[in-house]
């Protein structure tokens, strides 16, 4: 048989009742791939399963209607898929101690309620919108419908008709199955008059030719505030000119149109989500109440929104992702690490294998608060005063965005956002309002209004903003899903709606680890939602991303099957029976070797753990057929054997009839000859007589019994008469012995009452001195820790003096070897200056005698001259240039024993404030230590006190 959802919530049941562990049903896929379908389909296996009564099950009923009104509230239609839930939801399916169903819960996250007032042209608004446009007229007169989808602002934009879906008929439905849960008509028209009230809000027209803005109809705020309880006037003033508080004072703030157009928008979507989370909460009311006494175990069913990638993702899709990549990473858990870690902790031959799904590093980057993450920087922008999404942006490029082309953030290319890299794919986000998203503004003067509604049910949704006439002060009583929606607590604080998402995740989380999950992955065959066809590719990337592939992989190389030696040798005994038959003592591995080696299974099939026989994939299925033969075989025998009894028995049976007859007749036909008897007929007439003298004997035996009695109760009274004189006696005996017990019991209680006070004395004295002994260890123990980090502080300041001083002693050797270095260089420039003026005097002094002594070589000596000259310009030159180049080497020494100094200076300074903290240490540690000593001194005096006050009340 092909893999049934139904074969999934059989075992999922059976696994509750067998192992009594709560169970968990993941069904998870992409949007439009039949998550609901499946959904719908589990809860209606296990309410058929495990129902209270099969003819009044009335509790069934409940449960499986509960999913048609959650469908008009919460689907709609989208490009994708024509009833997609937009909404998560987890469905406890509770169980009592006989495996019956006594009660149903539904948690909801993520309501899309931007829905309400934006759609695209391919998609609706949700489902209950037009199914209300086609109630009874009498019904619309109420709410003040009188048009068409195309007569309202918030559904004009998007797609009218479903085709194959007719709105008048899940109207219908939608009606039955709310009275079925056993709402009554006002509750009915009170959940209707919300939504007709959203309707109406869309259709209030703003002026946009000015900078203060206006209603253009107020016929059309009439109806709103008509349905909703509260006054036109009053609902026109604070939509337009909301109160902000300055101060100590309420001043009225006018606003522009845009700010009055988004006001409207918040409220619609407000009243939409608040709407929802009653309807819930009354379902729940419905299909829990007092049947959930004798809870056992719960099923738990999880139908979330799919993994979105659109063309312009929000802060919307994050979430939804966010929640996706926890579940994902809780697949991977379970179906890689978990398994693998069970192979090794049973010590079974295998290596370990890492898939590369760890998802951990994404869900890090949007959950953690340090370093910081997504959400927390959202969190920290919304409180900002100045906050925006720019800025927004901007921090997580700065903490998120890095070159490793691993990351998993990356900044885009225009700015206007940011690319993660999720499991599904890489998603690029446009932060585009996400300020505003999350912080969820609303108009308080609005919901504050709406508070005080008329309409109860208007007032309850919105009574965590009732306000205090006199401090305008919220009070506190809030109803259970309003606490969990309100984004106002108290005044001055709210709850942004990411901290909700992810505190909502937490607790599904906490709630999945705590049960056995059972994964179900719905594929999407194509986008195009027709019937038949399957796009390869589509699929195949669905199964590679959630991890289906590696899923199998793994149990074609592992053993996903596996049975405690217990489990296995008791259902497959029956294939060696002797094993079975075996008085003598066995263990369970043993035991299930033998009958491995019996069966004669091929050992690369299986491997023996220590708790546990693991198995192939199919190996199971095998010996379950060769068991089902065996069992097919003791069936017949035992068969051929009951009817072999039963024939031996019935003939037996017969054989006993036939003998009884034949007595029966036999003694028929002695009697027929016996009544022609001459005797008989004889003793037939004197039979009589005999009787009555029987009779006359009994009598007179009655006489004698009665004059008997007589004598006895005769004798009997002079006894009672004795026993009662002797009775008075003893009770007035018995009386004044209680006078003296009652007497005694008195003293016995005052000495009790004497003896309770003492020991209540006593046990307060032992009470405090077992608290001052704690104050003093504690105390004690305080000192000793802080002279420890005194010790440990001081030994780190000296070791830093130490280096110091190693470090400035090291600074003066080089500042030393410089100024050698700078004196030998200044004494070869001398050196080299002194030789240069010699050569050029004994130059000159021979130019001086060649002039005298060859005046008749004039002409060569000239030559000669202008040679020596040239000469000696060129010495010139290059002195010079030595020179030059002695100067910039002496400047730069000059330099660096200028920045050596100041570091010099630096140390010097460092090794003073030093030494001034360690003689601050050094006088603390003398402080702390008297303080040790007069503390233990005190201590030492309390304890005495309080042996004096003991050893006095123990003389007491």
């Amino acid at each position: 048989m092909p893999p049934h959802i139904y074969a999934v919530a059989d075992q999922a049941y059976h696994d509750m009742v067998q192992d009594r562990e709560n169970q968990s049903i993941l069904i998870t896929g992409e949007s439009g791939a039949g998550k609901t379908e499946n959904t719908k389909k589990v809860i209606q296996y296990l309410t058929e399963v495990a129902s209270i009564d099969k003819h009044a099950n009335q509790l069934q009923h409940q449960i499986l209607q509960a999913n048609p009104i959650l469908e008009s509230f919460g689907n709609a239609q989208t490009i994708r898929n024509n009833n997609s839930s937009r909404f998560g939801k987890f469905i406890r399916i509770e169980f009592n101690s006989r495996a019956q169903i006594c009660g149903a819960n539904i948690e909801w996250y993520l309501l899309e309620k931007s829905r309400v007032h934006y759609q695209t042209s391919k998609e609706r608004n949700y489902h209950v919108f037009y199914q209300l446009l086609e109630a009874d007229e009498d019904v619309k007169k109420q709410l003040l419908l009188d048009g068409c989808a195309n007569d309202y602002n918030f559904l004009k934009q998007s797609n009218k008709r479903i085709e194959g879906v007719d709105d008048k008929e899940e109207y219908n439905n939608l009606v039955n199955a709310l009275d079925i849960m056993g709402l009554t008509e006002k509750e009915k028209l009170d959940l209707f008059r919300v939504v007709s009230a959203i309707l109406h809000l869309g259709n209030i027209s703003i002026t946009n030719y000015s900078e203060r803005a206006d209603i253009k109809n107020f016929d059309t705020v009439e109806r709103v505030c008509h349905l909703l309880g509260i006054s036109a006037e009053e609902f026109k003033k604070s939509l337009l000119s909301p109160r902000i508080k300055a101060g100590r004072d309420w001043v009225a703030q006018a606003k522009s149109p845009a700010q009055v157009i988004a006001s409207i928008d918040a409220l619609a979507k407000t009243l939409y989500e608040r709407n929802f989370g009653y309807l819930v909460e009354r379902i729940n009311k419905a299909i829990d109440g007092q049947r959930t006494k004798d809870k056992s175990g719960f099923i738990g069913v999880l139908d979330i929104a799919g993994f979105e990638i659109f063309e312009v993702n929000s802060f919307e899709q994050l979430c939804i992702n966010y929640t996706n990549e926890k579940l994902q990473q809780f697949f991977n858990q379970n179906m890689f690490e978990l398994e693998q870690e069970e192979y090794q902790k049973e010590k079974i031959n295998w290596n370990y294998i890492d898939f590369g799904k760890d998802l951990q590093p994404t869900i890090d980057l949007i959950e953690k608060t340090n370093p910081v993450g997504i959400l927390s920087c959202l969190e920290e922008e919304c409180v900002a005063p100045r906050g925006s999404d720019q800025r927004f942006l901007q921090k997580l490029n700065k903490f998120c965005d890095n070159d490793n082309p691993d990351a998993k953030y990356k900044s885009t290319r225009f700015q206007d956002g940011f690319i993660l890299k999720h499991y599904a794919g890489d998603v690029e986000y446009s932060v585009d309002g996400w300020i505003e998203k999350n912080k969820y503004p609303l108009n308080e003067d609005i919901t504050r209004l709406l508070a005080k509604s008329t309409q109860k049910h208007i007032a309850r949704l919105f009574e965590d903003y009732e306000e205090d006439d006199n401090d305008h002060s919220s009070n506190g009583n809030t109803n259970g899903f309003v606490s969990m929606l309100k984004i106002r607590k108290g005044s001055g604080s709210f709850r942004t709606v990411g901290q909700r998402h992810k505190q909502q995740l937490l607790s599904l989380m906490n709630t999945l680890y705590m049960t056995h999950p059972h994964f179900v992955r719905c594929i999407l065959p194509n986008d195009k939602k027709r019937a038949g066809d399957i796009q390869t590719k589509l699929v195949l990337d669905q199964l590679r991303c959630n991890g289906v592939l590696e899923g199998i992989r793994i149990c074609r190389k592992g053993f996903p099957n596996r049975l405690s030696f217990d489990e296995f040798r008791k259902r497959y005994g029956i294939l060696y029976p002797s094993l079975l038959n075996r008085d003598s003592f066995i263990d369970g591995r043993t035991a299930c070797q033998i009958l491995l080696d019996q069966i004669d299974l091929d050992k690369e099939r299986y491997q023996i753990g220590m708790t546990k026989v693991f198995f192939k994939a199919t190996v199971l299925a095998e010996l379950e057929e060769l068991r089902d033969n065996k069992l097919g075989v003791c069936i017949t025998q035992f068969q051929a054997y009951c009817r072999g009894r039963l024939a031996r028995h019935h003939q037996s049976s017969f054989a006993r009839q036939t003998e009884a007859i034949r007595i029966i007749q036999r003694n028929a036909r002695i009697y027929i000859s016996l009544r022609e008897w001459p005797w008989w007929k004889i003793y037939a007439k004197l039979k009589p007589l005999n009787a009555a003298y029987r009779v006359d004997v009994q009598m007179r035996e009655k006489d004698q019994k009665i004059h008997a009695l007589k004598n006895q109760l005769e004798e009997q009274k002079g006894v009672i008469a004795e026993a009662t004189s002797r009775s008075q006696e003893l009770e007035n005996q018995n009386t004044e012995l209680k006078q003296l017990i009652m007497d005694e019991q008195s003293v016995i209680q005052e000495l009790e009452e004497s003896k309770q006070e003492l020991f209540h004395k006593f046990t307060l004295a032992e009470e405090r001195i077992e608290e001052l002994e704690s104050e003093l260890t504690q105390k004690a123990k305080f000192i000793e820790e802080n002279h420890k980090i005194l010790e440990q502080k001081t030994e780190e300041v000296q070791l830093e003096l130490e280096k110091k001083e190693k470090e400035n002693q090291i600074l003066r050797e080089r500042l030393e070897a410089l100024e050698n270095e700078n004196e030998k260089i200044k004494q070869s420039l001398v050196e080299q200056q002194d030789e240069y003026n010699k050569e050029i005097n004994q130059k000159d002094e021979q130019i001086l005698q060649l002039e005298l002594s060859n005046k008749q070589h004039v002409d060569s000596l000239h030559i000669e001259i202008e040679s020596l000259t040239e000469k000696l310009k060129e010495t010139e030159s290059r002195k010079e240039q030595e020179s030059q180049t002695n100067h910039e080497n002496i400047a730069r020494l000059e330099s660096t024993i200028k920045q050596l100094e100041e570091a010099l200076t630096i140390e010097t300074d460092t090794r003073k404030d030093c030494q001034t903290k360690y003689e601050q240490l050094k006088e603390d540690w003398y402080n702390l230590t008297a303080l040790v000593r007069e503390e233990s001194e005190h201590a030492k005096a309390r304890i005495s006190r309080f042996d004096q006050v003991l050893s006095g009340l123990q003389s007491l």
